[in-house]
């Protein structure tokens, strides 16, 4: 009998709500494992605050030796604790981490390797090998499979295009669908116009080389990887089917991306039609590629909300980031968006190479003149894997500062050396205490920084008529108050074994 596997979701305590969408990751690396008759455990933190309790109980409760989680940059402070709970409480167990972090760490190291200069990001990946036993980076759906192994390497490379373990379009399609069941789909409370809804993803990747973006330098975040369209459409019935909702969230870097955007708007209103429901849609796209054609059918096919990230208002900063887009590129979308009744979601963010009070003076011009109907804004954070962190130089003064030249313009970004395994606060803030900068520039410091992206939002969200996002609720987790009774309550954790026939794509 193959080895019971236990799957981590670390929680992500740096959001405001954390049960808003499910890491569908971890959830696509169950779904191999199911499907080649390894027994799944399924953790899944997400909200949970002494979620070290949680792992130290299901120790206590099974006997599984094999545990693997997945880790975004901010989780990875989260991801580490329960590391070393494990590995306190079962110390002959096998630790495996996947996800975005590692995949970034790598990406950015083999870039140091490749220049004759190893330093900063081989200290992060020092870290992370000092916390578990196989690092896999890249695509996880095949390599698994080596990880579970006990001959495995420390680190397994599928984020190399030349692997047999990097995943083509095919790969992609035949795949199984993310195992949804072994999370409590129903404590997720997201909705799009008011019908609840879930995430999918349609394609991967994302070709653009912004500066302050992670994976520019990670083939399997950079490469663009598609399935078919009636693949999608499928995936998008099964879920309608199977959890009864006509709300979806699709998280690709870039809907518009692909030229086959039309074509599946033209499908789901075709499904829609068939079926005799309405669906409520709601991604990402990028401003400059938005044309009317793309605006017409996805308001048609659902669409009510797109989020872009126009990241800000100051030509300046525009070209400093190499967004692509300009200002008007950004004016002529939201135009658009507005024409054929689509609500506006502006990402935007503070503290890139350059930004001064000047430009943050222009972004808030430029929100106040072009009226999103939401907003998120943001301290920019150097990750590794992107251009602000991969391209920095140390400064010779200053062994804890990196400095990033975007060249054209020799506007300077200056960041902070930041532990990634023990601190996340740089990422939207913390709840309770809020933002905190670990960059500057040549003429705002971080607290400056700090305080023109507070004032910034609380202007405009007032003059917009924009109200503040609230916060969700954090559950506590006590076995002494009754919740513990032999097993772990069913929105903590999913097993295989609890359900008679694992999920099928919906067949039409």
């Amino acid at each position: 009998m193959k080895k019971q596997v236990c799957l981590i979701n670390p929680p992500s305590v740096f959001l405001l709500d954390e049960r808003v969408f499910m890491s569908l990751g971890i959830l696509k690396i169950a779904a191999v494992l199911e499907e080649n008759g390894y027994p799944v455990h399924m953790i899944d933190l997400s909200g949970i605050e002494n979620y070290e309790s949680v792992v130290l109980d299901y120790i206590n409760q099974e006997e599984t030796t094999i545990f693997g989680l997945t880790g975004t940059t901010p989780q990875m402070p989260a991801a580490s604790n329960i590391a070393q709970a494990i590995r306190s409480a079962r110390p002959q167990a096998k630790i495996i981490l996947g996800g975005p972090h590692a995949t970034l760490v790598n990406a950015a190291f083999k870039r140091e390797i490749k220049l004759g200069n190893p330093q900063r990001a081989e200290v992060a990946l020092n870290q992370l090998t000092s916390f578990f036993d196989v690092l896999v980076f890249g695509d996880g759906e095949k390599a698994i499979f080596e990880a579970l192994e006990d001959s495995a390497p420390q680190l397994i490379d599928a984020d190399d295009p030349k692997s047999t373990y990097f995943l083509s379009n095919e790969d992609l399609t035949q795949l199984p669908l993310p195992a949804r069941h072994l999370v409590d789909v129903e404590s997720y409370n997201y909705s799009v116009e008011g019908f609840p809804a879930l995430s999918l993803i349609a394609q991967l990747g994302c070709p653009f080389a912004c500066g302050f973006c992670g994976g520019r330098e990670s083939p399997s975040l950079r490469r663009i990887r598609t399935r078919p369209t009636q693949s999608i459409v499928s995936e998008v019935l099964h879920l309608h089917h199977t959890y009864n909702t006509q709300g979806f969230m699709f998280y690709d870097d870039e809907l518009n991306v692909s030229p086959k955007l039309v074509e599946l708007m033209h499908q789901l209103l075709e499904a829609q039609n068939k079926l005799g429901v309405e669906f409520r849609l709601r991604g990402f796209i990028k401003s400059e590629l938005f044309t009317e054609e793309q605006a017409k059918v996805m308001y048609q096919a659902g669409f009510r909300w797109i989020l872009i990230g126009f990241e800000s208002g100051a030509p300046r900063i525009l070209e400093n980031i190499n967004k692509k887009a300009t200002q008007d590129d950004n004016s002529r979308c939201l135009e658009i968006a507005k024409k054929y009744g689509l609500k506006v979601k502006a990402l935007m963010s503070l503290g890139h190479p350059g930004e001064s009070e000047k430009t943050v003076e222009a972004t808030r011009n430029w929100l106040l003149k072009t009226q999103p109907d939401d907003l998120d804004i943001t301290i920019i954070t150097t990750y590794p894997g992107t251009p602000y962190y991969d391209h920095a130089i140390q400064d010779p003064n200053r062994p804890d500062v990196w400095i990033y030249t975007y060249q054209p313009t020799g506007d300077r970004l200056f960041s902070y050396e930041v532990n990634y395994n023990t601190t996340a606060k740089y990422y939207k803030g913390d709840p309770d205490e809020g933002y905190q900068a670990y960059v500057f520039t040549d003429f705002l410091t971080s607290k400056e920084l700090v305080d023109c992206r507070n004032a910034l939002e609380s202007e405009i969200r007032e003059t917009l008529k924009i109200p503040f996002n609230p916060k969700g609720k954090k559950n506590h987790y006590d076995h002494s108050m009754g919740q513990f009774s032999g097993t772990l309550p069913q929105n903590i954790l999913r097993t295989s074994q609890s359900f008679s026939a694992l999920e099928e794509p919906f067949q039409d």
